[in-house]
């Protein structure tokens, strides 16, 4: 598949035609998701879940029939691994033709840990609905959509720099370009887009710069997840090697280093 186009062309759905998914979509999905991996080695399970068998449902989505969850070991790391192979899963599903939305909140929680029999140590940190899109949205969805300004992004000078956070980074090769435009163009949290990358030569640096509210909600990093779809859209459009080799840079207020991808 095209990354960059599905990149493009993904958007969180909310409201579903009710049909469900077919039969071959199912099996497409179960052979994906066996192949699916990531930079750390952690491995993340995923299952697919019949909504209305299971009780399952969310409050903001509509039409649903299925949901993929998803769990992996907790520890180091474990939220970026998470959110690296979980971003796999959703842009497959959008180049089958299938509609999603990552989900941390706005679910009952325990309802969904206890269809993923979550074992002790293991984290459930986000759910989709899976399906197609019905031919026009919700109410909700259109509210929720204009509440966080789910079509804006911010412009790369204030995300991308070079060498350190006070020099925006301009850069010629067409593939690195196109990697850090799907870097911008992530899914994230309340839409905060936290990732910060500085270049040095053929090392980018990704830092996450963190939003208070949302640390103070959750035991865990959400932030973190969406560092891991940064990674996921750089790494996929780069073939570049991800380590943990951090540069000690001087970094803003609330900003801390996640990861280096050498391209």
């Amino acid at each position: 598949m095209d990354i960059m186009e599905i990149i493009k062309q993904r958007r969180s759905v909310r409201t579903f035609d009710g049909k469900g998914i077919t039969p071959e979509e199912q099996q497409k999905l179960y052979e994906y998701v066996q192949q699916i991996k990531n930079p750390y080695d952690i491995p993340v399970h995923f299952m697919l879940v019949d909504a209305r068998s299971e009780g399952l449902f969310s409050p903001v989505i509509e039409g649903e029939q299925f949901y993929i969850i998803a769990k992996v070991p907790g520890g180091p790391h474990s939220e970026e691994a998470f959110g690296y192979s979980f971003e796999q899963l959703v842009l497959y599903a959008c180049s089958i033709g299938l509609g999603t939305t990552w989900m941390a909140g706005t679910l009952d929680r325990k309802i969904f840990e206890k269809v993923a029999d979550l074992q002790e140590g293991e984290m459930m940190y986000c759910v989709t609905p899976v399906g197609h899109a019905a031919a026009a949205m919700s109410e909700t969805e259109q509210k929720m959509r204009a509440g966080i300004g789910a079509d804006e992004r911010k412009p790369a000078a204030e995300l991308f720099f070079d060498k350190d956070f006070a020099t925006p980074l301009a850069v010629e090769e067409e593939k690195l370009k196109t990697a850090l435009e799907a870097v911008r163009l992530g899914p994230s949290a309340v839409n905060y887009q936290p990732w910060r990358i500085v270049r040095d030569g053929k090392a980018f640096h990704f830092y996450e710069t963190y939003n208070k509210a949302l640390h103070e909600r959750s035991e865990w990093d959400v932030q973190k997840i969406d560092m891991g779809i940064a990674l996921c859209h750089f790494i996929g459009l780069t073939g570049g090697t991800c380590s943990l080799s951090d540069p000690g840079l001087a970094c803003p207020e609330d900003t801390q280093y996640i990861a280096t991808v050498t391209v």
